[in-house]
C-alpha cells in the first residue's frame, strides 16, 4: 500500500508512529541519620574507644579523637548512615555496653 503525502494509508487510516520515550523515575536518597554517643562519669574512655573501633571500623587514632570528643563535649558523632543501619548500630552499641555493665549511650538523630 502507498502512503498519500499527508501520511495517510490509502484508506484513509493513519499509519501508527509513535514516539517512545524513557522516563526516568525518580529514585529518593534515602534519609540519612547521625549516630552519636553520650558522654557520662562512669564509661571507661577505653571502652569508648574499643566500641569505635568494634562496631564503627575507625583505627585507634579516629577512636581516641571521637572519644575526647565525647568527653571534652558531652557529644560525639560515630558516623553517618541509613535508618536502617544507624539503628542496627545504635542497638549493637547499647547491648554491648549493658553486657559490660556500663551507662553508655548511643542515639541517632535525623541529618
Amino acid at each position: 500500500m502507498q502512503a498519500d503525502d499527508d501520511g495517510q494509508d490509502g484508506d484513509g487510516q493513519g499509519r501508527g508512529t509513535a514516539v517512545i520515550t524513557r522516563t526516568k523515575p525518580k529514585v529518593k536518597k534515602p534519609s540519612l541519620y547521625r549516630v552519636l554517643l553520650l558522654n557520662d562519669d562512669y564509661t571507661p574512655m577505653e571502652f569508648v574507644v574499643h566500641v569505635l573501633e568494634r562496631f564503627f571500623q575507625k583505627d585507634r587514632e579516629q577512636a581516641t579523637r571521637i572519644m575526647l570528643h565525647v568527653h571534652n563535649h558531652g557529644v560525639g558523632e560515630c558516623g553517618i548512615y541509613t535508618y536502617e543501619v544507624a539503628e542496627t548500630k545504635v542497638t549493637q552499641v547499647m547491648d554491648f555496653a549493658r553486657q559490660n555493665q556500663h551507662p553508655l549511650q548511643c542515639v541517632m538523630e535525623k541529618k
